[in-house]
This record gives C-alpha cells, structure tokens and sequence, in this order.
C-alpha cells in the first residue's frame, strides 16, 4: 500500500510500479475530485481509509469482470493481509459509503447492498450526519 488518494481510491505498490486503483461496488462522498466541493462525510470516509490501509499494509487483491474504468485506474477489491478484513465491505458497513453497481463488476453487489442497508437503519456514519444522501 503506498497511500490513500480518497476513501475509494488508492494508490498500491505493485511489480510494475505504482498504480491507482478504484474500489469496486462502493463510492464514498468526494474530497479531491476536481470542480467538485468536499462533500458531507467525505473526510471522514477518506480518514477512515486511512486507518484501514496505512502505508506499508499488506493487501490482497481480486479484479472482477473489467480490468480498468474509463480513468484508467484499476478497479479491484482489497483485503488488508494482516486480518481479511475486506476493505470495500467496511466501508459500506461503516456507513462510510453507498453502493456502487456498475455491471458487469457485480460479484460482491448484495453484500455491500446489505451492508449499506444495515448502516443506512442503523443512522451510521454519512446516514446519520448527511440526513440520507
């Protein structure tokens, strides 16, 4: 792991270099997307990244159906190493993040419906400060 660009984006060290990556099935409140203000818990959902995925952690990856988005950035799904915990879900667990299906990378799709389902009842995170957007 190399650094956090936003709470859905990252940039990971891999054998041919560095490499931005997008996390597949979630979208979190923007920080850094240019002509665009922060949006309403966007640093908290990049912080929370953050504290998942410090410089130095080790991950695993798994690509879905597509490869790269239209950015060029690769789109994957990451477990830190050290406990499997599976990043994308937490964020989505964590209230951190909506669900984000862009077919055909659908594999992991009604976890994270679930998941923001339980934090949206729940009031966590961006569902209870955001009032629900």
């Amino acid at each position: 792991m190399e650094r956090v660009v936003d709470g859905d984006t990252v940039v990971l060290d891999l054998p041919g270099g560095a490499e931005k990556v997008r996390l597949i099935g979630i979208d979190t409140p923007e920080t850094v997307k240019p002509n665009t203000p922060v949006q309403c818990y966007g640093p908290e959902a990049s912080a929370h990244t953050k504290h998942l995925l410090p410089r130095g952690t080790q991950v695993l990856v798994k690509r879905d159906a597509e490869a790269r988005d239209h950015f060029g950035r690769l789109l994957l799904y990451i477990w830190r190493k050290s406990d499997d915990r599976f990043v994308n879900l937490d964020l989505a667990t964590g209230g951190f993040a909506r669900p984000l299906a862009i077919p055909p990378n659908t594999a992991h799709d009604a976890q994270f419906e679930a998941a923001v389902d339980q934090a949206r009842s729940a009031g966590r995170g961006l569902w209870g400060r955001c009032g629900g957007r």
